[in-house]
């Protein structure tokens, strides 16, 4: 048991795949295959010549990708333009389970007053499913725009940059579907891990009222709600580490 737990806890991968792994009691090790190998086996042949012409393809002449046009291009506020998006989705994250704000107390739904806790148990996890699908596409879309503008003004810094956006551009229309198909799983596993709580749930006594029993009986929604948020973050970090990689070389002294 020892040594299982070891090889569980000594992986080095992603936070969202240590996560979905711990939820599902999944044995998870370190590949055997180096990343390379890897992608061998993810891109098909037209890939691969798409990405031989990047890496050894000469940049045409007069083209956004030429130095003269880093002038016009090239922009100080890389990072700022980062963490705009980056905040900005956060945000979303942090908001994903609040409810809306109450205009107007006296309107209030009884089942949102602190003396009249929701009805856990009728909850079912295709509410969710759409929030976190919708955050997914508002995360893929963003990010992709991010990806864009800086790969635009890194190949406009000189042709070596300009090759660099090339393989980039390549590699994100290459790697886009199983991407998507790979992330379109995280709902899936997400209900999974949300049955499993509600499941187990003790159930509230009878004999128990006001609000220390409404804690209880939300507890393990409120349990599901912080785990969604650490799945919706880890997702993000993913999905940033290619922009993160091209602001890198944005902002590289010379």
């Amino acid at each position: 048991m020892a040594k299982e737990l070891a090889r569980r806890t000594s992986f080095s991968g992603p936070a969202l795949v240590r996560l979905l792994a711990h939820w599902n009691d999944a044995r998870i090790r370190e590949p055997s295959q180096s990343l390379s190998d890897r992608l061998s086996q993810w891109l098909g042949w037209s890939d691969a010549i798409a990405l031989a012409g990047a890496l050894g393809g000469a940049v045409p002449a007069g083209s956004p990708m030429t130095p003269s046009a880093s002038r016009t291009t090239r922009s100080p506020d890389y990072d700022q333009e980062y963490e705009r998006v980056r905040n900005a989705l956060v945000d979303l994250i942090d908001n994903v389970n609040k409810p809306p704000p109450v205009r107007h107390r006296h309107r209030q739904a009884p089942a949102a007053r602190p003396d009249n806790p929701v009805q856990t148990e009728s909850i079912e996890f295709s509410t969710y499913r759409q929030r976190y699908i919708t955050l997914q596409q508002t995360m893929e879309a963003r990010c992709s725009e991010l990806r864009t503008r800086l790969r635009a003004r890194l190949a406009g810094m000189s042709p070596e940059m300009a090759r660099l956006a090339a393989v980039d551009a390549v590699m994100e229309q290459a790697l886009n579907e199983r991407e998507f198909s790979v992330l379109a799983r995280v709902p899936v596993v997400l209900e999974a891990h949300f049955r499993r709580l509600k499941h187990e749930a003790a159930p509230l006594p009878a004999a128990e009222s006001g609000q220390e029993s409404a804690t209880t009986a939300n507890a393990w929604l409120n349990v599901f709600h912080q785990d969604m948020q650490s799945v919706l973050f880890a997702e993000l970090e993913i999905r940033l580490q290619p922009t993160q990689g091209l602001l890198a070389a944005l902002t590289r002294r010379p």
